[in-house]
């Protein structure tokens, strides 16, 4: 090799992993092949592996530093505890039940390994925020225990309905708070043909029977729902409740199209004036006012009670009613238009009375009558403030009076909480903003297909 001028390649290959690495370093020679062993001479040699020392020695550091940087880049995430009524799942056992017939809080603690000491204390603080006596039957509740074998009780919760629950802390300071799990809103779009009764079309379209009764209540002076038939047919657009990924009932409802004997009606939700109700598609009210009173009174002599003493009988028993006090003979009118279903006596109870259903949800009923208008008979159509009878004391009555009731959807509600709904129109300041509205739903329901629509093009 003496006196030969060589040109020396230095070929290196880097190879870095967080785990392994490696250089390695090549020299080539003119002439030198990859089959061929080479030797060089001691000074090459040393000076070689003075080279590749300080080659590999960087290679080390440089991934020993880079080692580094990746241990203090990768970020530590921490996984959120699961909850359940706001508490960790992972920190506790639990266990949960519904409440059995004539089961009592005590019970239910007390088999837990609860005091009857500490139970007694639970019950005398929680009534500022839960009444313990009113744990009903049915309902679920959940025991959370510590998670080793000892299973030591730390909370009680009880849920007050679907969406609400109140929490016993069973350890400490005995704590007792309320609070809500979160409801999950779905719009949903439904449709169904009537065949046998609206009920049964929800039921057969896997829908919330429910939604039924929203209807028939929305649509209270619009379509009789006891007279509907065969064919008729709805669209409706509407908010399903959820928790927990169950359904617990039916929200908002936007948009409706009900047809009946061939002719659409049509309903939108608008807020007019921060008050919300249902219009048709030319902003009519779908509501009807009922009177504030059937009559001019004096005075109200009895309200509405689930426990009476009766002024007769003296005992005590309900008196789903109101007392208006008057002179004998005073003119009673129809809160609002119906037909007359009832007109009789009842000896031990009403005396002369009628009863008028308004609609599908409201009924109403006059009692203690001295006597009926003139051409007023069972299946009588009567007008909103039309005379039906006169007051008197008929029955069982300690003095002149009208016992007035109401019923809705068949159960008897207090008269001077109805809450009588606005009859008037959109305001025309208000219909452009209603307009626009309408049509954007109006649009929306018309993409909903009829029922038969969808088995044609299921079977196409």
């Amino acid at each position: 090799m003496s006196g030969q001028n060589h040109q020396t390649t230095l070929l290196i290959i880097f190879s870095r992993d967080t785990k392994f690495a490696f250089c390695l370093v090549f020299i080539f020679l003119p002439g030198m092949k990859l089959n061929r062993m080479r030797f060089f001479g001691k000074g090459m040699l040393v000076s070689l592996g003075f080279l590749i020392g300080l080659i590999s020695f960087s290679c080390t550091q440089n991934v020993s530093k880079n080692e580094d940087s990746n241990i203090q880049d990768t970020p530590i995430v921490a996984l959120e505890p699961v909850l359940k009524y706001g508490l960790p799942l992972d920190s506790f056992e639990v266990e949960y039940g519904k409440v059995k017939n004539n089961q009592y809080l005590s019970q239910i603690l007390n088999e837990k390994g609860v005091g009857m000491g500490t139970i007694d204390q639970i019950a005398k603080k929680s009534r500022s925020v839960f009444d313990v006596r009113k744990i009903k039957s049915g309902e679920n509740y959940a025991i959370f225990t510590t998670p080793d074998s000892l299973r030591e009780p730390k909370y009680f919760v009880y849920e007050n309905s679907s969406i609400d629950y109140t929490i016993f802390e069973l350890s400490d300071t005995l704590g007792i708070y309320q609070g809500k799990k979160e409801v999950e809103t779905q719009l949903r779009q439904a449709s169904g043909v009537v065949e046998t009764s609206l009920w049964n079309t929800m039921v057969d379209n896997q829908l919330d029977p429910m939604l039924a009764l929203e209807l028939s209540d929305i649509y209270a002076w619009t379509i009789d729902f006891f007279a509907i038939q065969k064919g008729d047919r709805f669209r409706v657009i509407y908010d399903e409740l959820f928790v927990d990924s169950v359904s617990i009932g039916i929200g908002g409802i936007y948009a409706i199209e009900f047809e009946h004997y061939g002719e659409p009606n049509y309903a939108f939700l608008f807020d007019q004036d921060g008050q919300l109700d249902y219009f048709d598609d030319k902003g009519q009210s779908l509501r009807k006012a009922f009177l504030k009173a059937p009559l001019k009174f004096s005075r109200i002599s009895s309200h509405f009670s689930n426990s009476r003493m009766h002024p007769v009988l003296r005992i005590r028993r309900p008196h789903h009613g109101v007392d208006y006090a008057a002179p004998k003979g005073t003119p009673v009118m129809s809160i609002g238009d119906g037909n007359v279903v009832a007109k009789t006596y009842q000896k031990n109870g009403g005396g002369n009375y009628l009863k008028v259903k308004h609609n599908s949800v409201y009924t109403t009923t006059y009692m203690h009558l001295s006597g009926y208008a003139k051409g007023i008979t069972t299946g009588s159509r009567v007008k909103q403030g039309q005379v039906i009878g006169y007051v008197g004391m008929t029955g069982l009555a300690s003095g002149p009076h009208l016992d007035f009731r109401v019923q809705k959807n068949g159960s008897y509600i207090d008269p001077l909480k109805v809450k009588a709904p606005p009859v008037e129109p959109v305001k025309e300041e208000n219909m452009a903003r209603y307009i626009l509205l309408k049509d954007s739903l109006m649009q929306e329901l018309q993409k909903i297909h009829w029922e038969e629509e969808t088995d044609i093009l299921v079977s196409n």
